[in-house]
């Protein structure tokens, strides 16, 4: 007797065990689907939801190490005790000591991430007595990248039950949800816990370290200071930085959003996997490129001062927009979730370009927290469905215009 007959005889005499769902689960994800196409289809092809998601996966992976690199490397360059990597593939960015710590940091944000994450959708499939899905298995990688590496472990684990449940489980779960499930984890984390969510603050790891320096006459500036955007609100300056070290990830921030070299490989890959739509990055990027530009010509026009609270950003070159937050990293790996975006060709265009444009007006006009990608993408996922519908009917109205000019 086969692995399948096993399987099948072993899930009918437990068919009303409210354990059941749990175990599909696991078996689904350690072998195979437990749905299967048992007739003749129509369309046949390789992929599936765990592969997609798979996929995904893979194309954030780079970007998690590589921040577990940056937080250890952001730790000791703050504190003075290592020099500044000469470009991407420094020597002092490199070490050992730098993934010691980033992932003393970082990887109990991915387990708490996915365990509590996973534990919600099996306690709903239990409840429920629905199969577990695999859409949280990207929202659980996403989550650890998106959030200051800092955070508390509880206010990331209660930020998880609510986004989950609230992003995706009231609207009947995995492919139902019109709010992308990670950026409403990040979205309660803002208004719920805004001071560890401002991003104003480079991260140093231990305050034993930060007792030293105090006690040899340093003060917390010297370890603690502003990251590029809240030092671009505040009209401060930015020594020491260049581009370079900003396109290749030698700054601070969110874990996965430094490295935007690495981010562009990964939009590479879904788009040549055909999971991500290059029409959505492409537009994002063309829509944050035009209101840095319209900015730009406000400050150019002398129509707002140096001291005005809005200059810092304002003034920003347009360009360097893409370089100094998460308008990447949100164009590749959020605004192209399949499910809360915009499904028509031309809505996808419109649906990006919204998502730059008012991103980058968001971290214009709130210095308090200059980074809004994630909530103009929130607010599209929001009129998705509507971009898709008025697009419908303009394409309806012009065929049904054709056929009255055909029998005129």
């Amino acid at each position: 007797m086969g692995l399948k007959e096993n399987l099948h005889n072993f899930k009918e005499k437990n068919k009303d065990k409210k354990w059941i769902p749990g175990f599909n689960a696991l078996f689904t994800f350690l072998y195979m689907p437990n749905e299967t196409t048992h007739g003749g289809t129509h369309i046949k092809a390789a992929d599936d939801l765990k592969r997609t998601m798979n996929t995904v996966i893979i194309a954030l992976i780079p970007c998690l190490i590589y921040g577990m690199f940056n937080a250890g490397y952001q730790h000791y360059l703050a504190q003075g005790l290592i020099e500044s990597a000469d470009g991407f593939l420094g020597a002092s960015f490199w070490t050992w000591d730098n993934l010691v710590i980033g992932l003393w940091k970082v990887l109990p944000l991915v387990v708490v991430s996915y365990g509590v994450g996973l534990a919600v959708e099996f306690v709903f499939a239990i409840i429920k007595g629905h199969e577990v899905e695999e859409g949280y298995l990207v929202t659980g990688m996403l989550v650890p990248l998106i959030v200051p590496v800092d955070i508390p472990l509880w206010m990331l684990a209660v930020a998880v039950i609510f986004g989950v449940i609230i992003g995706k489980e009231v609207f009947g779960g995995t492919g139902m949800n019109i709010l992308n499930p990670a950026l409403t984890i990040r979205a309660f984390l803002f208004f719920a816990y805004p001071t560890w969510m401002s991003g104003d603050k480079v991260w140093v790891h231990g305050a034993v370290e930060r007792d030293q320096a105090i006690a040899a006459g340093q003060s917390l500036d010297a370890i603690s200071g502003e990251t590029l955007l809240g030092a671009y609100a505040q009209n401060s300056s930015l020594a020491g930085i260049d581009y370079w070290d900003m396109f290749w990830g030698l700054i601070p921030g969110s874990v996965g959003e430094t490295s935007k070299f690495l981010i562009i490989i990964g939009g590479l890959f879904l788009i040549f996997t055909k999971i991500g739509s290059w029409r959505i990055m492409l537009s994002t990027v063309i829509g944050a490129l035009v209101m840095g530009l319209i900015f730009n010509g406000v400050v150019d026009a002398g129509w707002i001062g140096e001291t005005s609270k809005f200059y810092g950003l304002m003034s920003v070159p347009f360009w360097q927009h893409l370089i100094i937050g998460s308008i990447l990293f949100g164009a590749v790996y959020m605004a192209t979730d399949p499910v809360t975006a915009a499904q028509t060709n031309k809505g996808k265009w419109i649906y990006g370009f919204l998502i730059g444009f008012v991103s980058i007006m968001i971290r214009v006009f709130n210095p308090a927290y200059p980074e809004g990608v994630f909530l103009a993408i929130l607010l599209m996922n929001v009129f998705a469905p509507t971009i898709d519908h008025y697009v419908v009917q303009g394409n309806v109205k012009k065929r049904m215009k054709r056929i009255k000019v055909k029998t005129a």
